[in-house]
């Protein structure tokens, strides 16, 4: 196990250490999947995660599109409720 201290950007965000990148193999453009359970976040690739529940490449494609359908809709500058999250 390896412990490293990261710090939230103005806009809430994180960057994975490169070290951390290289050993488990993360590129730009990776999906990664984020889960809350209790007080902790867990950060997991995408492709290994969902291989490891059975789930089939073109399935996690179909839920990749899904969500970027409703990005669209989550993304509209109309809509001031999400633009606060």
């Amino acid at each position: 196990m390896e412990l490293k201290t990261i710090k939230l950007s103005e806009k809430c965000q994180i960057s994975i250490p490169k070290e951390i990148r290289e050993k488990l193999h993360i590129k730009k453009g990776d999906q990664l999947i984020l889960i809350s359970k209790e007080n902790q976040i867990i950060i997991q690739k995408a492709d290994f995660l969902l291989k490891g529940m059975g789930i089939k490449d073109e399935s996690f494609d179909t839920m990749l599109a899904s969500q970027e359908v409703l990005k669209k809709d989550w993304d509209n500058k109309y809509d001031e409720r999400w633009n606060k999250y």
